[in-house]
């Protein structure tokens, strides 16, 4: 068992979400126990579809993990971005062969539920690993040798440590960061998962698809071995509200999309529930670590979803996060801080441009015009080779 200045005590993870989940998992690959508290009843994913990079793959295959995550995920061909007036292509990307040749790594799309499924399976078939429900995380001292967690119960826990991957709302980071609220970022997204029955076949298609129309994008793609649409759509509003999971006003979401293209609108026009989100990110900060707590995930470096990073960056913050721990067990304040400096420059690097390209799949009138422009006659290299800063290491 690890062991760190006389301490025989374990890892503490705040949240158990797919990046809590696979810091867990990947603790405990270099033989330290780790206790994971979600304030939930149960472990579960919100959401609907999510994309998956080859850099997600890369940090799977580190964690051996990769193939149980293919198995449910669907491999698209290609990435689309067309114009949601006129129905023109804008751009392609090929994912096929060539991609996997650049990358090294497959690119594909799944379920929130079913990462976090295969998270949760790694999780409980280590015993190195306690997975805690109804834990949720006030408070903590780190009084130099161990952390000591307060949970809302009024119940402390001691640990050797403690990682915050509690996300966007962050407890931890209140008291390591102090930051304040999220930024709100004027876009609202609706989500909706359809069965693949309830799609005109004239409407389905294998691969992932973005409508960029003015202020808007809407983007669909299958899940589960194609057995499920995802249908995202985004729109710009003033709206907030915390949280992932509300019920969106459908009368709204018609208001933003309408003259767009028929495909586009009988789409939309399928859903008879939709939830809705308002996307928050923060500005970076080169500092999230401080002593033995440090932090993970959308808690230290919420993205926007424009690059589709979330759970990719959280997934690749793991690996590193084991990694300079195993390197420096008995130091772990340093090892914390190599972590961080690891990963804050790449992870900031996401933040900043998961904004500009949200500005750039929403532009309209001149500049619209100007992105199409720059985007037209680009050959699968020039695609491969905008994109490698991403998906070409972790």
């Amino acid at each position: 068992m690890a062991k760190a200045n006389g301490h025989d005590l374990p890892f503490l993870v705040a949240g158990g979400g797919i990046g809590g989940l696979i810091t867990a998992y990947a603790l405990a690959l270099k033989g330290f126990p780790v206790r994971v508290l979600e304030q939930a009843d149960e472990f579960r994913e919100v959401g609907a579809g999510i994309q998956l990079g080859p850099n997600i793959f890369m940090a799977l295959e580190k964690l051996g993990l990769k193939d149980a995550l293919l198995a449910d995920a669907w491999v698209p061909n290609k990435q689309q971005m067309r114009d949601a007036l006129t129905g023109k292509l804008i751009t392609e990307v090929p994912l096929g062969e060539d991609f996997r040749k650049r990358f090294g790594q497959p690119y594909a799309v799944t379920h929130r539920h079913d990462i976090l499924a295969v998270y949760l399976n790694a999780c409980r078939s280590n015993n190195l690993i306690s997975l805690e429900n109804g834990r949720e995380v006030a408070d903590f001292d780190d009084d130099g040798n161990k952390v000591t967690v307060t949970l809302a119960s009024g119940e402390r826990i001691e640990g050797r440590a403690l990682i915050g991957c509690d996300g966007l709302w962050s407890k931890v980071r209140e008291k390591i960061v102090g930051d304040g609220k999220p930024r709100v970022s004027g876009h609202i997204a609706y989500r909706a998962v359809l069965r693949r029955d309830e799609v005109p076949d004239d409407l389905w298609g294998p691969d992932v698809i973005l409508w960029a129309g003015p202020r808007t994008h809407f983007v669909h793609y299958p899940l589960r071995r194609g057995e499920l649409f995802n249908l995202v759509a985004v729109f710009h509003s003033d709206r907030y509200e915390e949280g992932w999971d509300t019920e969106g006003d459908k009368t709204l979401l018609f208001d933003h999309f309408k003259n767009q293209r028929p495909e586009v609108l009988r789409l939309l026009e399928r859903i008879n529930v939709w939830k809705f989100w308002v996307l928050c990110d923060r500005e970076p900060v080169k500092n999230w670590t401080k002593g033995r707590v440090t932090l993970l995930g959308d808690a230290a470096h919420p993205m926007l979803q424009y690059l589709a990073q979330g759970a990719c960056q959280a997934t690749e913050d793991a690996v590193w996060l084991a990694e300079k721990v195993a390197a420096q067990p008995d130091n772990l304040p340093a090892a914390f801080e190599a972590y961080q400096q690891q990963r804050y420059l790449r992870t900031g690097r996401v933040q900043v441009m998961a904004r500009v390209y949200g500005e750039f799949y929403h532009a309209r009138g001149v500049t619209a015009e100007l992105r199409d422009m720059a985007l037209a006659g680009r050959s699968p290299q020039d695609a491969f080779d905008s994109i490698s800063w991403l998906y070409g290491t972790i």
